[in-house]
């Protein structure tokens, strides 16, 4: 067990801290770091996957069967601190071991975790990704507390984190205005296309109907001329038959 320092060793472990340059401080982090010592092989470990650049090994205290630690081999102590290329490559492997823990050991999900800094539950001063298989009913609970937070609260938080995401990554907030103007003018336009699109099928069966009257009437015109003169014919018979032709006769006669 590890011998506990007294105060007076406490306060000069500090100043010694204080003046140490970054690199100097890695260094002797690295030395303090029990993951550090895995990665070189001075602690022994059952290694899933290593390349140049990361090392994955099975967690000695697994929260499941086949709960694997992954780790950059170079000594980070929280996940700002990693480049980007290497950040990058861990979760390229990150998703790839996820894939086999699922084929291999017929798990139903995985839990991929990153604890980034003690209040989040940093234990260790090496930064790694936990992927954790999953199966149901498997007792591992990370059921996180449901809050509701009013508008104005939503707002402030939102407001804060993109102000600040913004000059971390170089946005200017007239370029986002700008970009926002433009997405919102692209979905009133689609909301329009819609609307529009609405309306015509919704006119369409009245358009049909009164396209299918018209045909009836036209129809029912061209019947009623078409038979006109048979009727004319018909009344003009009717009408000869009812002359009394013997009283012409005695009027020619007399």
């Amino acid at each position: 067990m590890p011998q506990q320092l007294t105060p007076e060793q406490q306060e000069e472990l500090r100043k010694k801290l204080e003046n140490m340059s970054p690199e100097e401080l890695r260094e002797f982090q690295k030395k303090q770091c029990i993951f550090c010592h895995i990665v070189s092989g001075k602690v022994q470990s059952r290694k899933v996957y290593e390349d140049d650049r990361v090392i994955a090994v099975l967690d000695i205290n697994p929260g499941n069967p086949g709960h694997v630690l992954l780790m950059p081999k170079e000594h980070y102590t929280i996940m700002p601190q990693l480049p980007e290329n290497e950040l990058k490559h861990i979760f390229i492997i990150a998703k790839q071991l996820s894939n086999a823990l699922l084929k291999s050991l017929d798990a139903r999900g995985t839990n991929i975790i990153v604890a980034n800094g003690p209040a989040a539950g940093q234990k260790a001063q090496h930064f790694m990704i936990h992927i954790i298989p999953r199966k149901e009913g498997d007792g591992v609970n990370f059921k996180l507390p449901s809050t509701q937070h009013n508008e104005d609260d939503l707002d402030k938080v939102n407001q804060a984190v993109r102000k600040r995401l913004n000059q971390l990554m170089g946005i200017k907030e007239e370029e986002q205005r700008a970009e926002e103007i433009i997405k919102q003018s692209k979905a009133r336009k689609v909301v329009d296309a819609e609307e529009k699109e609405s309306k015509e099928e919704a006119e369409e069966p009245k358009k049909s109907e009164e396209e299918q009257e018209g045909k009836e009437e036209e129809q029912e015109s061209e019947s009623k001329g078409g038979r006109e003169p048979e009727e004319e014919k018909k009344e003009n018979e009717d009408s000869g038959s009812d002359i009394d032709l013997d009283a012409i006769s005695r009027v020619l006669n007399g």
